[in-house]
Formats: structure tokens, sequence, C-alpha cells
């Protein structure tokens, strides 16, 4: 008799504990969140060796500055991560594929090639990442939250493929001299703001487990959040690497189509490309994501997969100080109109603004045209299939589809779009872009330097973090992804509880904003990161990633001056 989807997912759940080594096991019984809400810093920390926490808790600039000199060693440096992470999956459940003897002989062979005199591999010799379980990694599983996925490739039996190839953007990294170690969860079906899945349950927050981490690339959000891995890759369709990126307190960027491969990654609805899903780095630093981007351009990444444009890293972008001595101009969007931000949101806003005006550059309001039509253009475009695809990958074991993604997705396949209704919505979407496109070209007569708004500065969401059993408002991601504009965010401050109180005053604007101003709750989201969003045009990574060095080193001076 075959076994059910249960046996399935527990065999599957006991064999990520199972790959961690009994030395880094920790004593039983765990706390629970209530007992120990955080348990990144100093709580993780007890688990750990002095040199062990140097390691973990350098970013990847460091690391690789000491790992291409020949002063750290890639083993030791491979197997502190692979500790770390290992401490950090039996506290938030954060990984789906554990190889970590892989990774340290992979470490090996790249001290063997140093020691030989070769000298490093590349410029990511012997720097740890981890990958979202949507990457297909040589040697192991890929699941993405499927059970009918296990032991499969994709959900397929007996194509050969099964652990034996690597996703483009891997074959980039490796080459590189980067080390993958873990691949981390994801919601099923990967359309979920909630990582969880049949198979090891809810992603808690490292720093607020009563919190959610975030999704999709939940998992990446948690364990580097904790600082178990100092970089690693997810992918974004509707805010799947903005989300866990602010909810982590972590720099994340979601790039434009085309400037990543991702070629080889495994998706649902792979076909969908009408609003198409990118990938992009998670890192504990703005260093970090400078580094992964152009060390994964110099790949020439367009010469593997066709979709890829062929656009060299631009230092001059990067530097963003417009060369006539002009000042910068950023559009200020607080709020979507739908649901408005809670106080530590707002509080955030206020922030950056105060440190962008502190700087000398301008700020405008940002009045666009509506971004509930983004999303309801978004939500159409995921939906075109009426479930089709990912109702065919639950069905391979039967097991039951999350309730969050069932509102979407209803309790079987329907009927989907025609070809001409797809081709009506193309029309739609592209109407659209043009309209925004043009609104955006038209702030040029309300900025003092004569010139369009250089970035939008906006939230993540209107909370700090995601409630399991509540709300998920999504409105203020989508419509980046329906521009296919850059968008990278950044860490600001945490929720403060004796300054972010509850607003007992404010009046909702709907149903639906009642009910984010309800939960709001200062005690319990006390100490969660708050992050924003800086929004730019399509490909535009670098300037993107110069404004937000800009702004952040400023937020930093100015909280050493207080």
């Amino acid at each position: 008799m075959a076994p059910s989807w249960e046996e399935r997912a527990s065999k599957k759940r006991e064999s990520i504990l199972a790959s961690i080594p009994s030395e880094w096991r920790l004593p039983q019984p765990l706390p629970s969140p209530e007992a120990q809400k955080a348990v990144a810093g100093s709580y993780v920390q007890q688990f750990l060796s002095a040199r062990e926490i140097e390691i973990t808790e350098s970013d990847a600039v460091t690391i690789t500055e000491n790992t291409t000199a020949g002063r750290w060693k890639a083993t030791e440096v491979v197997t502190a991560f692979c500790h770390r992470a290992a401490l950090a999956h039996q506290l938030t459940n954060c990984l789906h594929e554990i190889f970590f003897d892989q990774a340290i002989e992979h470490a090996k062979q790249l001290d063997a090639t140093f020691a030989a005199s070769n000298g490093p591999i590349g410029p990511l010799h012997g720097l740890p990442v981890s990958f979202k379980d949507q990457f297909h990694i040589k040697g192991v599983e890929t699941t993405m939250g499927y059970v009918g996925w296990i032991d499969t490739f994709e959900g397929v039996t007996g194509t050969g493929k099964e652990k034996e190839v690597d996703s483009e953007l891997v074959r980039e990294v490796k080459a590189l001299g980067a080390v993958p170690f873990c691949k981390t969860s994801l919601p099923h079906t990967v359309m979920s703001g909630i990582t969880w899945n049949n198979i090891v349950g809810f992603t808690l927050n490292p720093h607020n487990r009563l919190l959610s981490c975030g999704g999709s690339s939940g998992g990446e959000g948690a364990l580097i959040g904790m600082r178990g891995s100092p970089i690693g890759f997810g992918t974004d369709i509707g805010g799947s690497i903005r989300i866990p990126s602010a909810f982590n307190g972590l720099y994340g960027i979601r790039p434009s189509f085309g400037r990543f491969p991702y070629a080889g990654v495994a998706n649902s609805m792979p076909g969908q490309n009408t609003i198409p899903s990118v990938c992009g780095p998670l890192a504990t630093s703005l260093g970090s994501l400078k580094l992964m981007v152009q060390a994964v351009l110099s790949q020439k990444p367009w010469l593997h997969d066709p979709a890829v444009v062929e656009l060299p890293w631009r230092d001059e972008l990067y530097m963003p100080q417009p060369a006539d001595g002009s000042k910068l101009t950023f559009g200020i969007f607080p709020t979507d109109g739908f649901t408005n931000p809670q106080p530590p949101i707002r509080r955030a806003l206020e922030m950056v603004q105060e440190v962008i005006i502190a700087m000398g550059h301008e700020v405008v309001e940002w009045q666009p045209p509506s971004h509930q039509e983004a999303t309801q253009l978004a939500l159409e475009v995921f939906t075109a299939d009426a479930g089709i695809d990912i109702w065919h990958h639950i069905g391979l074991s039967g097991e039951p589809l999350a309730k969050s993604i069932a509102q979407f997705y209803g309790k079987e396949p329907g009927t989907p779009k025609t070809v001409d209704k797809m081709w009506d919505f193309n029309l739609r979407l592209r109407q659209y872009q043009k309209k925004y496109t043009d609104y955006w070209t038209s702030t040029a007569t309300m900025t003092k330097s004569g010139r369009p708004v250089d970035a939008i500065l906006t939230p993540v969401t209107p909370m700090p973090a995601y409630r399991f059993d509540g709300s998920v408002p999504i409105g203020y991601t989508p419509w980046v992804n329906a521009l296919d504009y850059t968008s990278a965010v950044f860490p600001v401050t945490k929720v403060d509880k004796n300054i972010d109180t509850f607003d007992d005053k404010y009046q909702p604007l709907n149903e639906a904003d009642k009910k984010v101003w309800e939960e709001y709750d200062p005690e319990l989201a006390h100490g969660t990161p708050v992050g924003l969003q800086l929004v730019g045009r399509r490909l535009q990574e670098e300037k993107i990633l110069g404004l937000v060095e800009l702004i952040s080193t400023s937020l930093a001076t100015k909280e050493k001056t207080v």
C-alpha cells in the first residue's frame, strides 16, 4: 500500500533533522516561541564558539576579503555557517535541504586549490550561499514545498534528472568560488506571503517567533536573519524577496526581469511570463548585495540564459549624485490608500524622509495611477490558468492546499482564460505600464532639478510582520512586478512598544484597513525589524543599490549621533 501524504511528509521532515550532526543538536525540549520570542543574536550565540560568532556575524564582503587573501580557510567558514544554519533550522524550521557534508568537502577542495598556489577560484571564493528550494543543486532534491515532489524531478519520476541538475544561477555562483550548503523553506506553490507547507510546517521569524518570517522566500529571510547564511537567493513574483527581507531586518533586491538568470529554476505556472518571477539576493549588508550582483554579471549570464539582457555592471549608475551638482528627488508614497501602515511603518517612513531632507535632497508626494489596479492585474494573471498547475502538483500526493492559497485557487481547478482573453489582458497591462511611465516622466515638472523623480520610497507591507492567523495585505508589492521595476529593501529600525503605541483614535478606510489597524499589538510586535523599499525604473539595479547605500549610511550616522 502506497504511503499517505502524511507519512511521506513526516519521513522527509525527519530526514532533514537527521542530516544535522548530533553534536549540533539543541537540548530538548526546545523553548516555545512564547517562552523565547527572539532567538537571533545573543540567544543563538550561546551555542557557538567565539570564532564561529566572528565568522558568522561577518558579511559576505568581509568573508570574501579574508578567504580570497588566504587569511580564512574556506573549510572553517563553511563549517561555521553549517553549524549556525543547523541551529537556525531547529529554532525556526527554515531549511528544506541540508547537504553540509557535500559543502564542507567542496570547501576542502577550494582550500587545496588555494594551497597549491593557484589562489582563489573567483571573487566569491569560500563564500557560503544558501538557495530557496526552487533552485536545483546537483546531489540534492528539490521539492518546492510539495509533498508530491519528494523523490521526483519536479513531480515527475524516471527523468534521470533527479539530483543531477544545477540551475544556471547555481552553476555561475559555483564558478565564482561560492559554496552552496543548504536550501531553504517556502510555501508550497510559492504563492503566499507566509511560509508554511506540509513538510516543515510554519517557518518562524527569528527576531520574533510569534510572527511570520514572510514569504515566499521566507526560509531565506529566517536563515539569513539569524546569521545562518551571509547571503542567499530567493525569487519574487509579487513581493517574495522584499517581504522576507523587511520582516527579518535584511537587505534584498528584486531586479527587473532579464538581469539575473532564471533558467533551470523550478516554479509554479512555469510558462507564465506575462508578469514573470525573478531571482535576486538577500543579505545582511548592502555591500553584500553589490558584491553578488557584480559577481554574477561578470559571468556574462546572457551567454547562457537567452532571457538575460546583455547589460554588464554599470559603475557610473551606482554613484547616483548628478554630475551637475543638482540634488536628488524622492517620491514619497506612504500609503496605497487601501490599507494604511501601522505606527512602526509610519515612523520608519518619517525617519528616512528626515535624513533625505537633512542631506539636502528633495521629497515630493507620489500620486501615481492606482496601485490597486496593478494588484488586481497581477492577481488576474496569477490565476489565469484557474489553478490547473497548482492543483495538479497538490494532487500528486493528495495533500491539502494551504488555506491562504486556496482563497485564490478554490477547492479544485477551474476554467482557464482563453488565448483571446490573455491577449486582451496583455493589452490592459501594457496600457497600465504606459500610464505609469507617463506619470513618472511628468514628475520632471514638479522637481527643482527639472528631472523626473529618482526613486520612490514606500512600505513593503502595512505591518512589520504578518501574524500567522491574521490578514496578509499585499498591495504594496505586486505593482512593482506588474511594472517590472527595480526595488531594493533596507532595514530602518525595530518596533518599540513605548514609541509605536496603538492609535485608538484612528478611523479605518474600510473593512480590510480596520482589520490591519485592530491587529497591531505593540507588545507582540516589540523588537521586530522594520524595513522599507526604494523603487526605481526598469533595469536600474545599480542606481537603486547606490541610493540605498546613501540612505543607509545617513541613517547609521544619525543613529550614532543620537
